[in-house]
């Protein structure tokens, strides 16, 4: 059985320096394909949402299994996805989200900080293969 590990420096910089990072829940005892979405890093952690809030085939599948694989920035890993709901760190996140991905044009900006994709924000957590 897996436990739960935190990241190392050079994983979060890695991913949260990552443009998008590929997402795979499990289904049905194994990975569903890839959905490749964005994500942020904020402090010591990194999160994901479904920009297509509740919706995001994805983030139903994750919500329901709470395990995955997600790869970004060279790093391949194993999580465990929590779900998130204290304002002042979604705040934080919404920050993150805009000060990341500025660049892209509002259309697709605007979505990932709105309250849909705010409340499908989910905290990534590795776990070891021990």
């Amino acid at each position: 059985m897996a436990t739960t590990t935190t990241w190392t420096s050079e994983e979060l910089d890695k991913i949260g320096g990552a443009d998008e990072l590929e997402v795979a829940p499990m289904s049905d005892g194994g990975p569903r394909k890839p959905t490749t979405i964005w994500v942020v890093r904020n402090g010591d952690d990194l999160y994901i949402r479904s920009y297509r809030g509740p919706e995001g085939a994805w983030y139903r599948a994750a919500k329901t299994t709470r395990r995955g694989h997600i790869r970004a920035g060279g790093v391949d890993k194993d999580v465990v996805f929590t779900e998130e709901s204290d304002d002042d760190l979604l705040d934080g996140i919404d920050r993150a989200y805009r000060s990341k991905y500025g660049k892209y044009p509002r259309q697709y900006v605007d979505p990932m900080v709105a309250p849909e994709a705010r409340a499908c924000t989910m905290k990534l957590v590795p776990r070891s293969s021990a």
